[in-house]
């Protein structure tokens, strides 16, 4: 019965969406302005002497925001003292926060808390507003030498050094509108501000010719790279207990549970493995009601994405709950990516 809700209200809002066609001129004409106003500096943008990578999309999500910035934590973490600034979406605090392993989602955020429970010796905070976030930032001892903005591509009171810009494989930008009707929050000319511009949750196959068509859909800028990266899901899935193999899963009906922008990559790489399996889709960031929670539990088995994991895991009983690890994975040239990070870091600091 939950599903069932869940696909009907769905598709009441995809309806709605295209009722809202008429307005779309409208949204393009009022981003158009804002970004107009800050590229003849008429708002200003707070510029930095010290490297900041903005990483972000110009659609509404699904793009794969969270894996890349884990991938640039642990690129860079080693070398450098690290921060990550995050808005903290559908939190329930306001300001500039740091975040601690014994934070809960609805007070940081899901992918914030994500962040330090992987990560537990970088920085990670939270603030809407990113000019005081980075502010607050660097009064912190040790100062962080790099700051991550994740998902702050339209946040333009802050000017980052570098911006990667994400797409996903099955929803390029080139291919979308802008809101309401389409998912875009701005123009595709807004991909013009990006350094790097990566082509995220390709097929782990996919050609050279497709890559081309690709490289020519999205009309590259002389002064841009491209790259093209995959997920990588791992063969075994994960909660406090321990780690289980998907092969001890063939003879079990599960329950997959998302909450993410874009779950199909999740779903044809559990049918590739021909494991049975029942899906519930909620919207991304869902923030899960005790309703919810209640018909969840009385579920056997339940895989989630990390994401998602750490909203479930306070409301679901220990042991039903499992969550499937994943990474980016580069098709090509992981390491031309990785240089130039490298060299734009090393260039901004002193």
């Amino acid at each position: 019965m939950l599903d069932k809700f869940i696909i009907k209200n769905i598709k009441c809002v995809n309806l709605l969406r295209k009722l809202l066609l008429p307005f779309v001129p409208f949204y393009y004409l009022v981003t158009w302005l804002r970004n107009i106003m800050y590229d003849l500096g008429l708002k200003k943008s707070s510029t930095y002497n010290f490297p900041v990578i903005a990483v972000g999309n110009l659609s509404v999500g699904g793009t794969g925001k969270s894996p890349m910035v884990e991938y640039l934590i642990s690129l860079l973490k080693d070398e450098f003292v690290i921060a990550t600034l995050s808005r903290g979406y559908k939190r329930e605090t306001k300001g500039f926060q740091i975040v601690e392993p014994s934070c809960t989602a609805k007070q940081v955020g899901d992918e914030p808390l994500q962040f330090k429970k992987k990560f537990k010796d970088i920085i990670v905070s939270v603030d809407e507003d990113r000019q005081n976030g980075i502010s607050n930032l660097r009064s912190l001892s040790p100062c962080p030498e790099v700051i991550i903005l994740d998902d702050a591509y339209q946040h333009r009171k802050v000017k980052a050094g570098f911006y990667i810009l994400l797409t996903a494989y099955y929803n390029l930008y080139c291919d979308d509108i802008v809101l309401p009707t389409g998912n875009l929050r701005e123009s595709r000319k807004g991909a013009n501000r990006a350094d790097v511009i990566i082509v995220t949750k390709c097929p782990s196959n996919i050609s050279f010719e497709e890559r081309e068509r690709i490289t020519k859909k999205l009309k590259i800028q002389s002064n841009q790279d491209l790259f093209f990266t995959t997920i990588n899901y791992q063969k075994n899935i994960v909660n406090a207990s321990g780690v289980k193999t998907l092969d001890s899963l063939q003879d079990i009906n599960f329950t997959l549970v998302t909450g993410i922008a874009n779950p199909k990559p999740l779903l044809d790489f559990y049918m590739s493995l021909g494991l049975q399996f029942n899906h519930i889709n909620f919207p991304d960031h869902h923030n899960f009601t005790n309703e919810e929670m209640e018909k969840l539990n009385n579920l056997e088995f339940i895989i989630t994405t990390e994401k998602d994991y750490v909203r479930l895991n306070t409301g679901i009983l220990e042991g039903k709950l499992w969550y499937q690890p994943m990474e980016v994975m580069f098709v090509e040239n992981s390491g031309i990516f990785d240089c130039k990070i490298s060299d734009y870091i090393k260039k901004d600091i002193p």
